[in-house]
């Protein structure tokens, strides 16, 4: 994501300037955004590497981003219409269509989902206009959640008010600058304002949206001016007072969205499909992870109750010991290609030799039992393993877990200790890690094995 934050940032810059660049020079630059843009959903769609079943978890993502490469195929547009219950979106949408393809009505919440229009061809894009629910209808917290989403997806979206903004407008607003997409706050209904208190008004909306939007995209319209009054003299000289509808007034928008669209809408619709391939990119990556850590888990417990048995059924001094050092080396090599980052043996080797060294010096006294328990075995001819078995399986069980999670976090950083270093990395494991909680069930479960064993035979 470092180029798109790159690409965000000039995009940023190009807006800030006063004087807009020619279209002519942006559009070789806009279609290589956009054919970048293009490129990267579908490697994101295409990739072998992520699992089906983190591509199931992820289906609504997934589904998005086809529908947003289909989007950028189609050299597509999308601008949202976006505020609270009543403020006049859908007049407003309307109003830029000319036609009444959204429903408008008096009763709250009219608009109970989001609907969608091809508004016009500019600079080579087709813009479709997005109308959504309002903010804050009652019960409608699954229409603000939608409202939210595509405001979200939209490449532009136009922040709709009648007045001066409340808490919930501002924090809405904030929200959505924080999605990085251009926003544009527009104050309808402003025929019902006197030219004085309408230039206050767009002042404090300019306060409130200060680092949010630009002062030149605060703008006043009216979507649906209300009719006015006016007299009509009929050919008898009689007076007639009647209400004569009025054109909306919708010229300072247009031509703000006008500048955006031709200026960069090519790399606005790019910007937002890759920031949004990117979101679900992270999410690919952290659900991968997950599994990764879930499968490691699992590995990991397998070779410690193996090791834990073999440690624990094993009679000859010393010779058990060997046995958990290939154990070891292969749960590492196990490790490894869970994490996708394969270890020879001689790789394994080195990094068990690293990790022991460590362990070594933070545990010596626990090396030290585990090797007069070996002996003890040894001594007795095997008859104090009921005794013994069940302390030295208990701590080779736990010794493997701390190869493993200090293997795990090594791979985990690309085959690297990171800043951090071997032994702080073990020193970490091994104080985060519940030793006594850990022999408690290591003790438990080698004991139920052995007297299964012990039942069979």
């Amino acid at each position: 994501m470092g180029q798109l934050g790159t690409l965000w940032r000039r995009l940023q810059r190009s807006f800030a300037r006063e004087a807009a660049p020619s279209i002519d020079a942006d559009a070789p630059r806009g279609e290589a955004h956009h054919a970048q843009a293009a490129a990267s959903l579908r490697a994101l769609l295409d990739d072998p590497q992520i699992p089906s079943a983190v591509r199931g978890s992820l289906a609504a993502d997934f589904a998005r981003l086809e529908a947003m490469l289909g989007k950028l195929e189609r050299g597509e547009l999308h601008i949202a219409v976006f505020g609270r219950v009543s403020v006049g979106k859908s007049a407003l949408a309307n109003a830029l269509l000319g036609e009444d393809a959204f429903t408008v009505g008096v009763l709250h919440g009219t608009t109970r989902e989001a609907g969608q229009r091809p508004w016009r061809e500019v600079a080579g894009s087709g813009v479709h206009l997005i109308d959504t629910p309002g903010i804050d209808e009652l019960d409608g917290e699954a229409r603000e959640r939608l409202a939210f989403e595509v405001a979200g997806v939209s490449d532009l979206v136009v922040f709709v008010v009648d007045g001066d903004m409340t808490q919930r407008e501002r924090d809405a607003l904030q929200l959505l600058a924080r999605t990085e997409h251009p926003l544009l706050l527009a104050l309808n209904k402003s025929d019902r304002y006197g030219e004085d208190e309408r230039e206050r008004l767009l002042e404090r909306l300019r306060e409130h949206a200060h680092g949010l939007v630009r002062a030149d995209d605060v703008v006043a319209i009216s979507a649906q001016p209300a009719p006015h009054k006016r007299i009509r003299v009929d050919a008898n000289g009689v007076e007639h007072a009647e209400l004569a509808e009025r054109a909306p007034d919708l010229e300072p928008l247009r031509a703000r969205l006008g500048a955006i669209v031709e200026r960069e809408g090519k790399t606005l619709a790019a910007l937002n499909a890759s920031l949004f391939a990117g979101r679900v990119s992270d999410q690919v990556g952290a659900r991968i992870a997950e599994a990764r850590r879930d499968l490691a888990a699992k590995v990991i417990r397998q070779y410690c109750l193996a090791k834990a048995v073999a440690v624990a059924l094993n009679p000859i001094p010393v010779a058990d010991l060997l046995a958990a050092g290939a154990l070891d080396a292969a749960l590492v090599m196990h490790l490894g290609r869970v994490y996708g980052l394969p270890l020879t043996k001689v790789e394994a080797g080195s990094l068990i030799a690293v990790i022991s060294a460590q362990l070594a010096a933070l545990m010596g006294a626990i090396w030290g039992v585990h090797l007069v328990a070996s002996a003890l075995k040894g001594v007795s001819a095997g008859l104090s393993t009921v005794v013994t078995a069940g302390a030295q399986g208990a701590l080779a069980w736990y010794a493997t877990e701390l190869v493993g999670r200090a293997a795990e976090k090594y791979l985990v950083a690309g085959k690297s200790w990171g800043e951090q270093g071997p032994k702080r990395v073990v020193a970490g494991i091994v104080e985060d890690l519940d030793r006594d909680s850990i022999l408690r069930e290591a003790r438990a479960e080698i004991l139920k094995r052995l007297r299964g064993a012990s039942e069979r035979a």
